[in-house]
């Protein structure tokens, strides 16, 4: 039988969560909670709308936080309302979710430099491998309506979002859940840089045409267009730092 979530009588008021790290603080927050009450294995983590509402942050920052969990494996999220659904762990709480923290919380002791370098070649290393597998998954459909969506952007923010969510996609299609979760953190780390970069193009248009030849490579099973296309990619998005 899975227990729920019930916080403890003692815990003290949350406050804002505030910041552009919002979703690290998050992260920092479910580990506290799942410390704090003592849950194990199977058991029901606080439901999304719950979270975002003690900690007054956005759906999308709990749900991403979620995510990335989800893809290493430590919970399992259920969809849909009532007690049946949120997340449930499925991991020993211990150890795997500490080092998942330190991983995101140590970023910001890294330069750009070192985050960008990292990202380029998970990238490279992904497009390469989803350009061998067959075209008709889920990632594939992701990334063909994160282009979509970037067709129709209306600020650079909204871009951005977008943007993440294509090469989260191609990541997540290369099948490695490890490189999934630091891509995750990565791109998270990136999103205010990537915004300027944008304001500092003027246009996305060269940014889109990027995009749908790395598309292109990875759905006709073209490794080597793949991994130019995203190295060509990064060397227009981030110059002073890819050269």
């Amino acid at each position: 039988m899975v227990r729920p979530y019930t916080d403890p009588p003692e815990r003290p008021r949350v406050s804002k969560l505030t910041g552009s790290r919002t979703f690290e603080q998050v992260l920092a927050e479910i580990e506290r909670r799942i410390t704090r009450s003592g849950l194990t294995v199977g058991d029901r983590l606080p439901g999304e709308r719950q979270l975002a509402e003690e900690l007054q942050v956005s759906r999308s920052s709990v749900r991403e936080a979620f995510r990335v969990l989800e893809t290493l494996g430590l919970v399992e999220c259920q969809v849909g309302r009532g007690p049946n659904a949120g997340a449930i762990l499925t991991y020993d709480p211990d150890g795997t979710l500490t080092d998942l923290l330190r991983l995101n919380l140590g970023l910001s002791s890294l330069t750009m430099r070192e985050v960008i370098d990292t990202r380029l070649m998970i990238e490279q290393w992904s497009a390469a491998q989803a350009a061998r597998i067959p075209h008709d998954t889920d990632s594939t459909q992701a990334m063909a309506a994160a282009l979509t969506a970037m067709d129709n952007a209306t600020t650079p923010e909204d871009f951005v979002h977008h943007d993440m969510a294509f090469h989260i996609a191609l990541t997540d299609r290369a099948g490695n859940t490890l490189n999934s979760a630091i891509m995750r953190a990565l791109s998270n780390t990136l999103r205010q840089y990537a915004v300027e970069a944008v304001h500092r193009l003027g246009h996305t248009t060269d940014l889109q045409t990027d995009h749908r030849l790395i598309h292109t490579a990875i759905t006709t099973g073209a490794p080597a267009d793949a991994v130019t296309a995203v190295t060509e990619h990064f060397a227009r998005a981030y110059p002073p730092i890819t050269h």
